[in-house]
């Protein structure tokens, strides 16, 4: 599904040059699940910004359903998110003046779906996320959990090919924690390529393999035993 070869990131200022990411080679399969982990400042966030085609790496070869898209202008790259990558970030990213709904339609607003069409498809993931009668409230009116599940459902109410999750339950107390782990688990069972960032071991354990980053490098990867589904 995708290919990283020789990925490095460097900033640069008038006096210092940090190089975040050092000649990464990384891989993803279609319907796999990846944990990425490792100590603040290792790259995490770097990388999966590159992953989610937000930035472009300073040297290296990105493919990305059979394109290369390392030096793709912003617009090229907005073109290939739209409806191809969801997102789910440790801060939620709601829209406060906007309610459930209108957060969950804004993917589709974007992809020019005619209105009934855009309904049935929020009311369906609003329902697979048990948040139906939730749609009329704005986000300060939801606990974590529940503002977690909208931006879950934000995420996939395209059906993107690839879900990337920054620390999806840092905000989150553990059982809504687990909630949320939960419904990624049901949802790369049914076929999402899920990349996620996390600190909590716990978290990773639900993904089939993970990757250790240190200063910028890939240091170790372990697959899980108990992964239960075999990407293709």
């Amino acid at each position: 599904m995708l290919e990283l070869k020789k990925i490095s990131m460097i900033f640069r200022t008038e006096t210092v040059e940090t190089k975040a990411l050092n000649k990464i080679d990384f891989s993803v399969k279609q319907g796999e699940f990846v944990a990425i982990m490792g100590p603040s400042g290792c790259g995490k966030s770097t990388l999966l910004n590159i992953l989610g085609l937000l930035d472009n790496p300073s040297e290296g070869s990105y493919t990305f359903m059979g394109k290369e898209l390392a030096k793709y202008s912003e617009k090229h790259r907005a073109d290939i998110r739209k409806g191809n990558i969801g997102f789910v970030f440790q801060n939620f990213n709601l829209i406060d003046e906007l309610d459930v709904f209108q957060n969950i339609e804004l993917p589709l607003l974007y992809l020019d779906i005619k209105r009934a069409e855009r309904k049935k498809k929020v009311n369906r993931v609003m329902e697979q996320m048990n948040i139906s009668h939730r749609s009329k409230h704005f986000p300060a009116q939801l606990s974590g959990g529940q503002q977690q599940r909208v931006a879950v459902a934000r995420a996939i109410v395209a059906k993107p090919k690839l879900i990337l999750a920054d620390e999806p339950t840092g905000n989150l107390d553990s059982k809504n924690g687990e909630e949320v782990m939960n419904i990624l688990k049901q949802l790369h069972h049914g076929g999402t390529s899920i990349i996620m960032v996390t600190h909590s071991k716990l978290d990773a354990s639900y993904a089939q393999r993970t990757v250790n980053l240190y200063d910028g490098q890939i240091i170790t990867e372990n697959i899980s035993q108990d992964a239960g589904f075999v990407a293709v």
